[in-house]
């Protein structure tokens, strides 16, 4: 019975502890707006988690660390709002992964992301091709923010009165230099269609060729290497 009612008493000033922590703290620590951010709230929660079926631990060291690590968050938030350095050390900045409908290479490898992460990332955003994109930032808390390049923006089919048309997946067939070939026959095309639409984008290996891939009624599209970079 004595330990019912510890741990009741534990798991009530637990929660307004955490209450105050988030109203104080703000919402970003929820909104896990950057690593820092949702690496404290995952602390956070383990201090309370920790603290409360540790049967050693009393009321006081659940006030006394997570009262602490409120104060530490606080601190950190307070100095990112007052200095503007000290916010971008912390905060971080976006890496721009996309620049003029070029992908950066540099960048991809900054951040540990590889062409089939990109692309997986972009489908998640209702991007199915690179060729859509003008611009693509990869935000501090790992989401990506994309422009479209002005034909694939959102219009509906009635601002023009159109009729729709069936909609079709893109289909990557080279990636990094190397040749995707049941891709590519999946397609109905071959190795003397791939030379020959190679050769208009002024490329005889394929070694050169970082991206391409084939859209039913817009054609194929390529990037070169020396263009990744």
């Amino acid at each position: 019975m004595i330990k019912v009612s510890h741990l009741t008493i534990e798991l009530v000033v637990g929660f307004f502890l955490l209450f105050f922590i988030v109203k104080f703290v703000g919402r970003k620590i929820i909104r896990k707006i950057t690593p820092f951010t949702f690496i404290s709230s995952i602390v956070l929660g383990e201090i309370l988690g920790n603290a409360l079926y540790e049967q050693n631990i009393g009321i006081g060291y659940v006030i006394y660390s997570m009262g602490l690590w409120g104060l530490l968050l606080y601190t950190i938030e307070f100095l990112s709002q007052k200095f503007l350095t000290f916010r971008g050390f912390v905060e971080g900045k976006p890496a721009v992964l996309i620049r003029n409908g070029v992908i950066d290479r540099e960048q991809l490898k900054k951040c540990g992301i590889n062409i089939n992460q990109l692309q997986s990332l972009l489908r998640q955003s209702e991007t199915f091709s690179v060729r859509e994109v003008a611009y693509c930032y990869l935000e501090a808390n790992g989401s990506l923010s994309i422009l479209k390049k002005p034909k694939y923006q959102k219009t509906t089919l009635e601002d023009f009165k159109l009729i729709g048309k069936p909609a079709y997946i893109p289909v990557t067939f080279i990636r990094d230099g190397v040749v995707l070939w049941d891709e590519l026959q999946d397609i109905g095309f071959d190795e003397v269609w791939l030379k020959k639409q190679l050769l208009a984008y002024d490329v005889s290996d394929y070694k050169n060729v970082f991206l391409a891939e084939w859209l039913e009624g817009d054609g194929i599209f390529v990037q070169k290497m020396d263009a990744a970079k």
